[in-house]
């Protein structure tokens, strides 16, 4: 495989930065996982760090290249999920440490990625976003029925409100994880928390797979431009970029 990935986190207007990202790299896979700890609730960092340090070790733990890529994003971030829910059960309902999670795996030229809540993959391919997740989120519900447009997400009063994630509620959520999804050479993969997003359109992230430098310069300078667009209570604001190259 060959690829070029780079990572940020930036603290954006916050006390504490709650969002944790992590790259696993295999022989035959790499693992691109963002964690964003849900600051309402009780201990998000903790949270983020326990969620991202779960999937790493499951992927640590499977032999690669993985045989049920989407099995695996499916029991990983489920096994994130209840680690979570261990973790604040002496807590009341309302204060259990919470997350939004999203985890790509790459691996015989193709890519998997499952997610909970509003952290989002983004593709792009040929200088334009070609896919992106969908948020478990009201705002998402909204758009989705044509009631508002991609535009005003950002600024919408319930922007925030997500309709599931990690920890809090026992039951397993509702999570997204797709189908095979081929790569082409120049392609280039997004994981990314809402700090990082809601602060640019799909022209700006386009932008990513054609900026002079290397990628982690591209990618620096996205987090920046996210964070002033937010203005001074950006949130904590996380990506890992990785272009593919075949």
């Amino acid at each position: 495989m060959q690829f070029e990935t780079a990572e940020l986190s930036l603290i954006g207007g916050r006390e504490e930065n709650q969002d944790r990202v992590r790259i696993e790299k295999g022989q035959d896979s790499v693992l691109l996982i963002v964690i964003d700890g849900m600051g309402g609730h009780s201990d998000g960092a903790k949270a983020a760090e326990v969620a991202a340090e779960t999937i790493a070790d499951a992927f640590r733990k499977t032999s690669q290249p993985i045989f049920d890529p989407q099995g695996f994003l499916h029991r990983a971030i489920g096994r994130a999920h209840q680690n979570l829910v261990d973790l604040g059960a002496s807590v009341r309902m309302e204060q259990r440490p919470r997350a939004t999670c999203v985890a790509c795996l790459v691996q015989d030229s193709a890519a998997y990625w499952g997610h909970v809540g509003d952290s989002r993959v983004y593709l792009v391919r040929n200088d334009r976003v070609t896919q992106r997740t969908r948020d478990h989120s009201h705002v998402e519900l909204l758009l989705q029925e044509g009631l508002i447009t991609e535009d005003e997400i950002t600024d919408h009063p319930m922007r925030n409100f997500v309709e599931c994630c990690l920890g809090g509620d026992a039951v397993l959520p509702g999570m997204s994880v797709t189908n095979q999804n081929k790569l082409r050479p120049g392609d280039t993969l997004i994981a990314c928390s809402d700090g990082f997003w809601s602060g640019l359109d799909d022209r700006d992230i386009a932008t990513l797979s054609t900026r002079e430098g290397s990628l982690a310069d591209a990618l620096r300078e996205m987090g920046e431009l996210a964070i002033k667009t937010s203005g001074q209570f950006a949130d904590n604001t996380s990506a890992i970029a990785l272009r593919w190259g075949g």
